[in-house]
């Protein structure tokens, strides 16, 4: 063949090879179409098309994807709120034809399906029960947006409600109504803690002032022991009951008076008395109780004889 034939058949199918042939990459679909009308759709690698007659379309993502869609709307309460809502999703293997002509724009139809779902759920709940409920909205978002793309060969994977921002002036009310709530508990547990510490401290001292009642009681019975001791003691020399009771009672007295002068911080009033006054006292404490014997023995004797009278009633 002529060489001047031959460069320029080299050159025309090397025009042709570089316009023909195109790669597809990994988890991507291209659709190749043919004077105009669909052809055929590959996959990942390389392949052919013939120039001037075929044309690549479009390529698809074939991978999960992501689309955040945020959306305002008010609550039951007249909270207005914004929510921002992920939506994960990919086109369907067998399904590539519908994703490519049936469905335009595919970010559109879904951020139009949420709006929808949005709009139609909150207006029915209260501002807390969308921070509650944001996972039933969030299935209620999967379940219509699943149903009405796969005709477009699109499946939703997951419809994540992933933010709730009311209106600032609502945000810092909540937080005053949480704080408030908070520091009424702090202030119920401080009480309770504080009547604790009040019982505690009544049931300490009813148990000191009984300990010192006993002491004090024991104190007296050993007094009283002690001075009985002293009275048979004192009955053994001579003295009477009345007599030795009236000694006791003046010895305790100059005890009494020698122990406060032995402390030079005390003061001591003495009254004026004459040399005959302790004699005298002592004289007055007999008389004193040789009279209460007395009179114990008549009220004793009046009582057995109204016993008496009783009986004989």
């Amino acid at each position: 063949m002529n060489p001047v034939f031959i460069v320029p058949i080299v050159f025309f199918a090397l025009i042709v090879l570089s316009l023909g042939l195109f790669t597809v990459k990994q988890e991507t679909a291209a659709i190749v179409e043919r004077l105009g009308r669909f052809h055929s759709i590959r996959t990942s690698g390389l392949h052919f098309k013939i120039p001037f007659v075929d044309r690549l379309a479009g390529r698809l993502n074939l991978r999960i994807q992501q689309l955040d869609v945020v959306v305002e709307t008010k609550t039951f309460d007249d909270v207005f709120v914004r929510l921002k809502v992920s939506v994960q999703y990919l086109i369907l293997r067998d399904k590539i034809f519908e994703a490519m002509y049936k469905l335009h724009n595919a970010h559109d139809q879904i951020t139009s399906y949420v709006f929808d779902v949005i709009r139609a759920e909150v207006p029915k709940m209260k501002l807390d029960d969308v921070f509650v409920k944001k996972d039933d909205i969030a299935l209620a978002i999967q379940r219509e947006l699943k149903e009405a793309m796969n005709t477009y060969g699109y499946d939703i994977i997951k419809a994540l409600v992933t933010d709730i921002d009311p209106d600032p002036q609502v945000k810092e009310a909540m937080n005053r109504i949480n704080a408030a709530e908070r520091e009424k508990i702090a202030a119920e547990y401080e009480g309770e803690a504080e009547r604790i510490r009040i019982v505690a401290k009544a049931k300490a001292e009813a148990e000191s002032k009984r300990l010192q009642g006993q002491g004090i009681a024991d104190q007296r019975r050993e007094i009283a022991k002690g001075l009985e001791e002293s009275v048979e003691v004192l009955n053994n020399v001579g003295i009477n009951s009345q007599e030795a009771s009236a000694l006791i009672v003046v010895t305790q007295h100059y005890d009494t008076l020698q122990s406060m002068g032995e402390n030079a911080n005390s003061n001591l009033i003495l009254l004026p008395t004459s040399p005959s006054s302790g004699s005298d006292m002592l004289s007055e404490m007999v008389s004193s109780f040789t009279a209460s014997q007395q009179i114990g023995e008549a009220m004793k004797q009046k009582n057995i004889e109204q016993s008496r009278q009783k009986k004989l009633d």
